[in-house]
C-alpha cells in the first residue's frame, strides 16, 4: 500500500483511528480528520495528537486534519488540501457524532420511541454524519473519476436492515447504504468503487469501558476493518463488489485476513442480528 493515498474521516478514536492506523501499517499515505486535536480537549479518550504518536513508528505517512464535519466548510477545507496533492485512492467515510450524549440529565434516551427523541440527535446523526459523508464524496469523486480509480468505503451496521434500539440511527445507516449504492452506479463507468461496509462488535475505547455489557467473544479490533479495506482495495475484482453492503468479517474470510491478535471473526448475518 505504499503508493496508496486515502482519506479516513473521524479518526481521533473508535473505528476510525483503528482504520487509520491498519491502513498506515501497511504503508500507505493517509490523512485523517477529527474534531479532537488533543485529549485535553475532550473528557473522553482520543485525539489527532494521540493517533500522530501511534503512528509515529510505523512505515505509512500520516497527516491530521482538524475539522468538524458539522460544518460545510471545514469538509471543503479538508477536501482542498487532498486536491492539492492530485491523489486520492480510498476514501473512509466514517465521521459519527451519533453516539454523544446518551444520556441527558440522567437518563439513557438512546432506546426512546421515535417522537420522544431529541432533535439534535437527528442533527447529528442525519444532518453531520450523513451529509459530512455525501459532501466529502462530492468534493474529492473528481479525483478518482479523473484517475479512473478509487474507493469510496461507507461504514455502516445492521442497524440499516434490523430495528436497533433507535429510529434514527436505523434511518442514517439505511441512508449510508443507499449513498454507497447510488454512489457506485455514478462510478461505474468511471472504474470507481463505493461500498457500505459493516463492522462487528469493535473493541473501540467505549466498548472497552462498558465490556461486562457486551458478549466480547467474537468482538474485532478496531484496525481489524481497515486491513479489511485494504484487502478490498487489493481485490482484482473489485468492482464486481461496487454498490454492495458487504461485512468486514465475511471479506475477512475470502482475502484470508486474521483480526491483529490471529483470531478470524465469524461473520455475522441478519439473521444473527435479529436474534442479538
Amino acid at each position: 500500500m505504499k503508493d496508496i493515498v486515502a482519506l479516513v474521516t473521524g479518526g481521533s478514536r473508535g473505528v476510525g483511528r483503528g482504520i487509520a492506523l491498519a491502513l498506515l501499517s501497511e504503508g500507505a499515505t493517509v490523512h485523517v480528520t477529527g474534531r479532537t486535536l488533543n485529549e485535553a480537549d475532550e473528557r473522553r479518550p482520543g485525539s489527532l495528537a494521540g493517533l500522530q504518536r501511534e503512528a509515529a513508528n510505523l512505515p505509512g505517512r500520516l497527516f491530521i486534519h482538524r475539522c468538524d464535519h458539522g460544518k460545510d466548510a471545514d469538509t471543503e477545507r479538508v477536501a482542498d488540501e487532498i486536491r492539492a496533492g492530485n491523489r486520492l485512492d480510498i476514501l473512509v467515510n466514517n465521521a459519527w457524532p451519533g453516539y454523544e450524549n446518551m444520556e441527558e440529565n440522567g437518563e439513557f434516551t438512546w432506546p426512546r420511541a421515535f417522537w420522544e427523541q431529541p432533535v439534535w440527535r437527528w442533527d447529528a446523526m442525519i444532518g453531520t454524519a450523513v451529509r459530512a459523508a455525501f459532501m466529502m464524496s462530492r468534493a474529492v469523486a473528481p479525483m478518482m473519476v479523473s484517475a479512473r480509480r478509487g474507493l469510496i468505503v461507507n461504514i455502516s451496521f445492521w442497524a440499516a436492515q434490523a430495528y436497533n434500539s433507535n429510529a434514527i440511527y436505523g434511518i442514517a445507516k439505511a441512508a449510508a447504504d443507499k449513498m454507497a449504492t447510488d454512489f457506485a452506479y455514478d462510478l461505474r463507468s468511471h472504474n470507481v468503487a463505493a461500498v457500505a461496509l459493516y463492522p462487528g462488535l469493535v473493541r473501540t475505547e467505549a466498548v472497552l469501558a462498558n465490556a461486562e455489557y457486551f458478549d466480547m467473544s467474537n468482538s474485532e479490533s478496531p484496525q481489524f476493518i481497515g486491513h479489511v479495506i485494504a484487502g478490498l482495495w487489493r481485490d482484482p475484482v473489485l468492482m464486481s463488489k461496487s454498490g454492495r453492503v458487504l461485512v468486514a468479517a465475511e471479506l475477512a474470510r475470502e482475502y484470508g485476513i486474521a483480526d491483529v491478535d490471529g483470531y478470524r471473526p465469524v461473520p455475522l448475518t441478519l439473521a444473527d442480528f435479529k436474534q442479538g
